[in-house]
């Protein structure tokens, strides 16, 4: 097990935004959706009041509530992260009984977080650092609302699974739901290295996760199956690297853990850590929509543009060939000193 980073060496973030940590895709996301004023009532009325008050009497009830006196490390653990981010109310952490390694956030108006045994007994105390700042990033960026939605869909699907137009639209928006919600993950990764401010840590959790047990994992050979895994060269691997993520919540670890130690090592967290950060103070619900749309659409071209996948490659080929022809009818039928 690795010693603990002292608290004093680690670096605090006042009034740190969550747009500081949170990915592109993601946060384009959600400016869209924050951008509509209707949306965050509705959604708060429809679920917030019927399951946040049930799923935190659930956990009083079946769990441990984590304090001074119970699960005192996880704790301490707990509050220094919340200063790290400089959050005026620290969330609850609860402890439930579990084999399995996962830690969730739940609720709206006052979000809680919680973690199973199998995490609490196999992760050392700066992975569980990284854990908690993961699910306080997700606090922070509110994502438990939209997520809420989530749940909601796909509950109705079984509603509309009799209705072949309904299914499909609704299968749309889930899908295009569960992409964001995969790029809330990367988001709260990042959260949870500006937590731990360790990347060593972090990639501990990923392996554990994994399925290392301690020490039985060779972390470059680790790291080669994520290039292994973006690189293939057949379009049918492809399209079974679609089916697989398809229906999941979060992306496949050994890709979580590749795409985080590739921001521990650019300069944008660098200059986290130096304190150069968006403030809290300076969020405005729709004054940045726009570059959080055009840095979302960046992001995705970048990750064709770079990838290996024969298929996200054929996508974007076509995509540059589209808009290329569309370039060349725009110049021929527009105005003359038209600009782009």
């Amino acid at each position: 097990m690795t010693g603990d980073i002292e608290q004093s060496s680690r670096v605090r973030f006042p009034g740190i935004s969550p747009r500081a940590y949170e990915h592109p895709a993601d946060r384009g996301a959600l400016a869209v959706l924050r951008a509509v004023p209707a949306v965050a009532p509705i959604l708060k009325a429809v679920a917030g009041a019927f399951s946040e008050r049930g799923e935190r009497l659930l956990q009083v009830a079946s769990s441990v509530r984590v304090g001074p006196k119970q699960y005192p490390q996880l704790d301490r653990i707990r509050n220094e992260v919340a200063a790290t981010f400089d959050l005026d109310e620290v969330p609850d952490l609860y402890v439930e009984r579990s084999a399995g390694a996962y830690a969730y956030t739940y609720g709206i108006d006052k979000p809680f977080i919680v973690i199973s045994t199998g995490s609490v007994d196999l992760l050392d105390n700066e992975s569980l650092r990284f854990v908690i700042g993961h699910e306080m990033g997700h606090v922070m960026s509110g994502h438990a609302l939209y997520n809420t939605l989530l749940r909601r869909l796909i509950d109705l699907t079984t509603s509309f699974a009799w209705v072949p137009a309904g299914a499909i639209a609704m299968r749309a928006v889930i899908a295009a739901l569960r992409e964001w919600q995969r790029k809330t993950e990367l988001s709260c990764d990042r959260a949870g290295l500006l937590a731990c401010q360790d990347p060593q840590a972090a990639l501990r959790t990923h392996l554990a996760l994994a399925g290392d047990l301690g020490g039985q994992v060779d972390i470059a050979s680790f790291l080669a199956q994520a290039k292994e895994y973006e690189e293939v060269e057949d379009i049918r691997d492809s399209l079974l690297k679609l089916l697989h993520t398809e229906h999941r919540s979060h992306p496949l670890v050994v890709v979580r853990a590749a795409e985080l130690q590739r921001w521990s090592a650019t300069e944008e967290y660098r200059e986290i850590l130096t304190g150069t950060y968006p403030r809290r103070e300076d969020d405005r619900p729709t004054s940045n929509l726009t570059d959080d749309v055009k840095s979302a659409a960046r992001s995705y071209k970048e990750s064709m543009s770079t990838s290996a996948d024969p298929l996200i490659k054929t996508i974007n080929d076509i995509g540059e060939s589209v808009m290329g022809a569309a370039g060349r009818v725009w110049s021929k039928v527009a105005p003359n000193g038209a600009s782009e």
